[in-house]
């Protein structure tokens, strides 16, 4: 069994949990959409749904946190996050509005699974800091980059989901421009 068959069900499962969730996303779905054999799924993941779950956002929150990091070292701070935004859009497109964040839909989904949560609660806190880092190398004030970062991944987790419950890119388009106008707003007067 090869690492091939594993590296695709971690991917799967990221993105069958960006769709419908981690209660919803089984085992048979993630076969079933990787086209790996039955076994290796027992095989890779003897730990069961929660091990794949975990390697899964990991895997997410790691590639996510490696292109913000790219963004906000090619350039401005507003034009990483309009990157950032604009990426989002496109997946949400290109998945006809079923593609989400794992990341949010697992934090929605939980239900006191501690492992899980502490993935998620380290995945929004990196992406964050990323931004935050990016704004106090601009000039901004340490407490008033840490307010801004979060904002963003607020912003664009929540638009997410207004995106796809109406199936429109115009709110998150809207929450966009309005997050990257306050961004510039402050960047200005720092």
């Amino acid at each position: 069994m090869t690492t091939d068959s594993r590296e695709k069900m971690i991917k799967t499962a990221a993105f069958l949990f960006g769709e419908r969730g981690y209660a919803a996303t089984s085992f048979q779905d993630v076969l079933a959409r990787s086209g790996a054999p039955r076994g290796s799924i027992y095989h890779h993941f003897p730990g069961g749904k929660e091990q794949l779950a975990a390697e899964a956002l990991r895997w997410y929150a790691g590639r996510t946190r490696d292109a913000m990091a790219a963004g906000t070292a090619d350039g401005p701070t507003v034009e990483a996050v309009a990157g950032y935004f604009a990426a989002t859009a496109a997946w949400l497109k290109k998945s006809d509005f079923r593609g989400g964040c794992p990341i949010g839909s697992v934090a929605l989904d939980m239900s006191g699974d501690e492992p899980l949560r502490e993935i998620v609660a380290e995945a929004f806190a990196d992406w964050r800091r990323i931004v935050e880092r990016s704004l106090l190398s601009e000039g901004c004030a340490p407490d008033t980059a840490r307010s801004l970062a979060a904002l963003v991944i607020a912003a664009s987790e929540g638009a997410l989901m207004l995106a796809r419950t109406s199936r429109d890119l115009r709110d998150y388009e809207s929450v966009a421009t309005q997050v990257l106008a306050h961004l510039r707003t402050v960047l200005t007067a720092a």
